[in-house]
């Protein structure tokens, strides 16, 4: 009777039942009835308290091996913490927070592969927010000089941190360092290719492997006289006036070009091309050219694990947010507004972009990117700093856009205060600070820069690449061809084989620093692995858009030379749509 009754009660109505029955004995002597009350309740919490220990007890199991799936040594505080938290839950949500509270650990990119208790507390924190943190915005800019940099473990197979100070001030080895990481992050991809990669069972090969080709390294190949079906990837150099090289970390061989077919692409000394041909007296006889395998962003993330590797405060990568997903998709008309070439002291070009601007103010986009750029001819570098004024007064009578919309500068190589070299600092305050007085949403930043929308991952970078790479490519159209075929090339194809260069490589610099001059330590800061969303290139040529491996590439075009032309994207709908100021009547 008395074990039935002690079970209609929770555990805190037990123990306080308990308190009761032990002053009752005292007061009444000993009761003999109330004795047995008191062994039964005490009978009863032991019970309860055993089994609610070994409950912890099999949930820290639980725990210590998924921890252990993951590489990581869990303390027994830590575990213990967890467990009993975890402890009123069902089997099933047990499950799920397990899992979800190790991803979280992982994110958290630590030193040791040892778990503490702040460690469990501040991965809970992070799974329980379901709004945005502060690292989650909807809208970022990302300067080129905050970009993490990684570099790719061999014996790990993934890309780790790198822990190295950087300055812009490089050591002597720097320039070899860049491009040797930019060669194992193109052979790691490659090497994976569907192509080159061999997996199956020892002892067994697969019917396919039969036609399966080897990547070689150059050592491998000049430790013979002749091979057949030779496949190299190599960084397409000039050691010698006239004669071309492919070049890795282990030497270098040199090629004979002269009866090679171009894969689409444009080819230039500074690229990494694969080269398929015959090895023979020393010169490896190219018959087929073409660029390292692409790969889409979904697969290169994977290694680099839930890290942050596109920048910002967050540590986790803000491509994987359910919030700022489902922002991006209810915000439909959402847009962001991107310009090139803004000579601001040009009177028709101040007037237009006035236009522009008054226009958007009774539909503010999310941002507008202007890019230099700021003047067309500067004599006095401080007459562009009334030329930022002039531009302040107009958006100052722009309530909406004070608001709603981030101005953001991107500075070109022409404008002052910076070298010719790229990523180029932003513009100094001492130029354009009355322009943030007037509208505070200004923000100045680097070239190139990245933007963050929510999950998406744009690129932004104000330089003449499409002209460079079309003025330095090794392979041109063969001779005779009509005329109008080369329209057809220079605006059909030319936006395809511009944008599979770059996305093959990368980079946004995939030529020698001669024709393309970058700081070594921050090539990171150029880099497009894994790609972006948006890559925008803001290059004088005539502008255009497409899309290769989901992402898209667009070449705003010069604003004033284009009849004051220029872009916007909706990122909701991931598409690009062409805009013009119409000439007034």
């Amino acid at each position: 009777m008395y074990l039935a009754l002690f079970r209609t009660f929770d555990g805190f109505l037990c123990r306080r039942y308990l308190t009761v029955v032990s002053s009752y004995v005292y007061n009444q002597l000993m009761c003999q009835e109330a004795i047995v009350c008191l062994a039964v309740a005490s009978n009863y919490i032991g019970n309860r308290q055993n089994t609610k220990m070994s409950e912890i007890h099999r949930l820290k199991s639980q725990i210590v091996s998924r921890f252990s799936l993951g590489g990581f040594q869990i303390r027994s505080e830590a575990s213990t913490f967890l467990a009993q938290q975890l402890q009123p839950l069902d089997d099933a949500e047990r499950k799920k927070w397990i899992t979800n509270v190790a991803n979280h650990v992982q994110g958290q990119c630590l030193n040791l592969p040892v778990i503490e208790k702040q460690h469990i507390e501040l991965a809970i924190k992070e799974a329980n927010n379901t709004g945005l943190d502060d690292s989650e915005t909807i809208f970022r800019v990302i300067s080129a000089f905050e970009v993490p940099s990684f570099v790719y473990c061999v014996e790990k197979k993934k890309f780790l941190p790198d822990t190295n100070k950087r300055s812009l001030l490089a050591t002597p080895d720097g320039k070899s360092s860049y491009i040797r990481e930019r060669y194992w992050l193109l052979w790691q991809k490659t090497s994976r290719h569907e192509t080159f990669s061999q997996r199956t069972t020892p002892g067994m090969e697969a019917p396919g492997n039969r036609n399966k080709l080897s990547l070689r390294k150059v050592e491998n190949i000049l430790s013979t006289s002749k091979m057949n079906d030779v496949v190299l990837l190599g960084l397409l150099t000039q050691l010698t006036e006239g004669r071309y090289y492919l070049e890795d970390p282990t030497g270098s061989i040199p090629i004979d070009i002269s009866t090679a077919t171009y894969s689409p692409g444009l080819f230039c000394e500074g690229c990494f091309l694969l080269a398929y041909g015959k090895y023979r007296d020393g010169v490896l006889k190219v018959e087929e050219i073409g660029f390292p395998m692409p790969e889409l962003a979904t697969n290169s993330r994977a290694f680099f694990g839930t890290v942050n590797s596109w920048g910002g405060p967050s540590k986790t990568l803000l491509k994987y947010s359910r919030n700022l997903n489902d922002l991006e998709k209810a915000n439909v008309e959402h847009s962001l507004v991107f310009l090139s070439d803004c000579w601001l002291d040009n009177p028709i070009v101040m007037e237009k972009l006035e236009q522009l601007l008054r226009g958007y103010d009774d539909f503010p986009p999310v941002a507008i990117v202007l890019m230099g750029p700021f003047a067309r001819s500067i004599e006095n570098v401080y007459t562009l700093k009334g030329h930022f004024v002039k531009l302040g007064e107009i958006l100052s009578s722009c309530e909406k856009l004070k608001s709603q919309t981030d101005l953001v500068i991107v500075p070109s190589i022409d404008d002052p205060a910076a070298a010719n070299i790229l990523p180029r600092p932003p513009v100094p305050e001492a130029l354009a600070g009355e322009l943030k007085k007037r509208f505070p949403r200004t923000i100045l930043t680097t070239n190139p820069c990245r933007l963050q929308y929510c999950t998406q991952q744009i690129v932004v970078c104000r330089a003449d690449l499409v002209t460079k790479l079309c003025r330095n490519t090794i392979h041109f159209p063969k001779e005779g061809l009509l005329e109008e075929h080369f329209v057809v090339i220079a605006f059909i194809l030319l936006p395809l084989q511009f944008a599979r260069t770059i996305i093959n490589q990368n980079t946004l610099a995939p030529l020698t620093p001669i024709a393309f001059p970058t700081h070594w330590n921050y090539d990171a800061a150029l880099s497009l692995y894994p790609l972006p969303d948006l890559i925008v290139i803001g290059d004088p040529c005539q502008g255009f858009h497409t899309t290769e491996q989901e992402c898209t590439v667009m070449n705003v075009g010069s604003f004033p030379k284009s009849k004051y032309a220029f872009k916007v994207y909706y990122p909701s709908s991931r598409t690009v749509e062409d805009s013009q100021i119409p000439d007034e009547e």
